[in-house]
């Protein structure tokens, strides 16, 4: 087992954290939130006063910051100047891809082997360790990362260079925000035209209008398996993260031309929802914006 550091503890990294402790590797984390410390402690890791104390004799680094000015800042001021060089640095951020090919030429430059592997799969998966793990960097650096993200998910890809598991990470949830948003005006439609929903979604889910944001993540409570819209739309991905990687996708796609219009309606929608006092609700919450009157009818079928 590895002496693995890890600087990040919210939601999804104190998660990532536990698995690694649970597999037996010596965590030493860090966050500056003291409940996140107290956290990680009660599940195996151990407390680090600084991300310089946790960076000592380290033999890999993982890093789950919230933007690409936080990944840059901590590689700058910590990683690159306090981690053995022989560490695989992990950082599991969702940033935009030019910090993510700036910091990883930094840390080459400077010695280190680095990937970027942001995930996929949300809090709930952070936990149970099944995220899915897309990984941008060299082969070396892949087959150096796996040992240790195979812990934390449940399937590990190489994308290709340095910043494709940001670019696959970033197309992902593009994907994910704009069917989101189409499945909430079906179901909102659907009503409207008189369908029962647990019927429609019986339908719908066998049918070519099938997707994982109707069969895994249903945003209708009572419909489907459980999800975030059987607690309130609390808990699971906030519209907040969501707007964020929609508003990464956008500059992703300025920056090389890309016609996205999908993503673009998408994003406003995501950005309108926020500024409604949205942005703490779960993304699938859109649903009651996208029609004021929204409401599930009690009809018996929408049981869960």
């Amino acid at each position: 087992m590895a002496r693995v550091a890890f600087i990040g503890l919210g939601n999804m990294g104190g998660g990532m954290a536990a698995n690694l402790a649970k597999a037996g590797h010596e965590v030493h984390a860090f966050d500056l939130s003291s409940d996140a410390m107290e956290r990680a402690a009660a599940k195996g890791c151990t407390p680090a006063a600084s991300p310089a104390d946790a960076l000592a004799g380290v033999e890999a680094v993982v890093t789950m910051l919230p933007a690409g000015r936080h990944v840059a800042e901590v590689y700058r001021t910590a990683v690159l100047l306090s981690a053995p060089k022989s560490a695989i640095l992990m950082d599991c951020s969702t940033i935009d891809v030019a910090t993510a090919k700036t910091v990883a030429g930094e840390a080459g430059a400077a010695g280190f082997t680095m990937v970027d592997a942001p995930v996929s799969g949300g809090i709930a998966a952070a936990d149970a360790g099944t995220l899915t793990f897309m990984v941008g960097g060299t082969d070396e650096g892949f087959a150096a990362a796996q040992p240790f993200l195979d812990v934390m998910g449940k399937t590990v890809i190489h994308a290709g260079d340095a910043g494709a598991g940001q670019a696959a990470k970033i197309c992902n949830n593009m994907l994910l925000g704009a069917t989101m948003a189409a499945t909430c005006e079906a179901f909102v439609l659907a009503q409207k035209l008189g369908l029962d929903l647990q019927t429609f979604y019986d339908i719908s889910s066998k049918a070519s209008g099938q997707s994982w944001s109707m069969t895994s993540y249903c945003p209708v409570p009572g419909v489907g398996p459980e999800t975030p819209a059987d607690r309130d739309y609390e808990g699971g991905f906030a519209t907040a993260l969501m707007l964020k990687d929609m508003k990464l996708a956008m500059e992703a796609a300025q920056s090389v031309g890309a016609y996205v219009p999908m993503g673009g309606e998408a994003e406003e929608l995501y950005q309108r929802f926020a500024d409604r006092g949205g942005a703490g609700k779960d993304f699938s919450a859109l649903i009651k914006m996208i029609d004021d009157s929204w409401q599930v009818p009690p009809a018996p079928g929408n049981a869960k």
